[in-house]
């Protein structure tokens, strides 16, 4: 009798062990990694410089269906301003929050999100021109600096024209160790796939605005992002041009 009592006794504390195993186990595979705090971290911002951004709609009058079928590559723009509303409403579809857990309108391998959103603003209503870093929790625009970098930036990007002659452009930048700390160097991949899924949403999100972007991959790394002056951590991985149709 007392061995079975001793053995039950190992099962209940094997199982105790497995119970607490799993839960960890659980929590990290799903709970959120928080966001780099970039007022710490870059020494160009300033944390009293931050602009609240319109509360971006859920419930747009265009069907994804259709969305899918406008979407294309569009290079050339209008002279016309972007409003708040607009930018607040691209930057959402990209990588806004769309739960109570933090989670976001792309993808991200085992909720690490090592994506970071700016804007270069060129042609905004309301808005200086300037580099601005995008918060999706407080749906702000932090000031990362305040200069015209538009014909720097296209130089840099292989003079392609659209750079400068849009309204916007959204840069998209990763923090590769966020991923990386987790999933090793097989997280470099899932990085990338990341970045197709948040500029897909913004193309397709352009398209139901009607609005006109289009990818951009082509430029020198370490230039433009010597332009952008970005934290070091920070690498730059894609940029879409944004501008209302001629």
């Amino acid at each position: 009798m007392k061995k079975i009592i001793y053995i039950f006794g190992i099962f209940i504390v094997l199982g105790g062990l497995a119970f607490v195993t799993l839960n960890t186990f659980t929590e990290i595979s799903t709970q959120p990694v928080n966001q780099i705090s970039l007022s710490n971290t870059n020494q160009n911002f300033d944390s009293e410089d931050m602009i609240q951004l319109p509360e971006p709609t859920t419930d747009g009058k265009v069907s994804l269906e259709k969305a899918l079928t406008l979407r294309r590559s569009i290079r050339n723009y209008s002279n016309e301003a972007l409003s708040l509303e607009d930018i607040s409403q691209l930057l959402w579809s990209a990588q806004g929050i769309t739960n109570e857990r933090g989670f976001r309108t792309a993808p991200s391998a085992g909720a690490t999100f090592p994506l970071e959103m700016f804007v270069v603003a060129n042609n905004v209503e309301g808005l200086s021109k300037g580099i601005y870093h995008y918060s999706p929790f407080e749906i702000t625009l932090e000031v990362i600096h305040l200069k015209d970098i538009a014909a720097e930036l296209m130089r840099a990007s292989h003079s392609q024209s659209m750079i400068a002659e849009s309204a916007v452009v959204l840069v998209f930048g990763a923090v590769f160790e966020r991923t990386t700390d987790r999933y090793g160097e097989r997280g470099i991949r899932y990085v990338h796939n990341e970045i197709g899924h948040a500029s897909q949403n913004v193309h397709l999100q352009a398209a139901a605005m009607d609005l006109g972007t289009v990818v951009i991959g082509a430029y020198r790394d370490e230039e433009v992002e010597e332009i952008l002056d970005l934290d070091p951590d920070i690498r730059v991985l894609y940029m879409m041009p944004v501008g209302k149709l001629k």
